[in-house]
């Protein structure tokens, strides 16, 4: 057994493309047997490929389930009405069962403009929107009467607040979550980058008077003989798509055994994560995922 703190594995469901209410919540059902600790979802209103809406997906996933956390990975929240995307978590909170993780992102280069133009809200305005929808949500969230835009208003049914998770690479993420989150969710990083992150967050954090913040990291798999093929297209899409070198995108997908992996997620919970979210790069995810559990297993 490789020793690290508690550390909580969840996995990103796939293929939603073509999947059917049964099919994501068998999933869901899936990686709960298999022991995993989350299910995330990502959050796209135009992407490249067809996407279907993340607040339904996760809502099918904890009716299929009774135990794994739902997680958005992220939910890119100035795309929303505040008031609106405060009913919608609040109503998934109410009806899991408590069991919402709430990623929050501002989006970036990388997926475009489009989603920003249909919606009718300048690019450039998406940083400052996402602070202000994260300064009013946790109020709408838990019920308590709350001025947004011209009106003051109280969501009913309330809930809990979910955890906050706060996403991306960048020191603009690491202030957002200095100031609002509960934790820190960067992606395709190293363990020493999540380390040196969390030293920032924390010296942020105590300048605003907070606790330091958690840390989550999303990461990709690709383990196994049957997941090879696909590998160096993931780290193309790294270098390409986050800006990484080659070495260092080379770098960021966990390969190998179980007892390898297991020695990798080691090193992130050395860095400070105690979550670690994992799609899968390339091969059959189900097998993945049961190679994910073997790992999870040993630590």
């Amino acid at each position: 057994m490789i020793h690290s703190d508690t550390l909580r594995v969840g996995v990103v469901l796939k293929d939603l493309a073509v999947a059917t209410g049964r099919e994501i919540g068998g999933a869901a059902r899936f990686a709960e047997e298999l022991g995993m600790d989350s299910v995330f979802v990502g959050d796209h209103l135009v992407p490249a490929v067809p996407y279907p809406d993340s607040v339904t997906v996760l809502a099918t996933a904890a009716a299929a389930t009774e135990r794994i956390r739902v997680g958005f990975g992220v939910m890119v929240l100035a795309l929303r009405p505040v008031a609106w995307a405060a009913k919608q978590i609040a109503t998934l909170q109410q009806m899991s069962g408590d069991r919402v993780v709430l990623g929050v992102g501002s989006s970036g280069e990388m997926h475009g403009r489009a989603a920003w133009d249909a919606v009718g809200v300048p690019f450039e305005e998406r940083g400052r929107r996402t602070d202000e929808s994260l300064a009013l949500l946790p109020g709408l969230i838990a019920g308590k009467p709350t001025r947004v835009g011209g009106a003051e208003i109280t969501i009913a049914p309330s809930a809990s607040v979910p955890p906050i998770w706060i996403g991306g690479n960048s020191a603009v993420a690491i202030r957002r979550t200095a100031r609002h989150g509960d934790a820190w969710f960067p992606s395709m990083i190293t363990p020493e980058e999540v380390a040196a992150g969390a030293r920032r967050l924390a010296e942020l954090a105590g300048e605003a008077g907070r606790p330091a913040p958690g840390l989550a990291v999303g990461g990709a798999v690709a383990l196994g003989p049957d997941a090879s093929a696909g590998l160096e297209e993931h780290v193309r899409g790294l270098h390409e798509g986050y800006g990484l070198p080659l070495d260092e995108a080379r770098r960021v997908p966990i390969t190998g055994s179980p007892q390898q992996v297991a020695e990798r997620l080691a090193e992130y919970a050395e860095a400070g994560a105690r979550h670690v979210v994992l799609g899968t790069a390339s091969g059959d995810w189900r097998r993945q995922w049961e190679l994910i559990a073997e790992a999870r297993a040993l630590l």
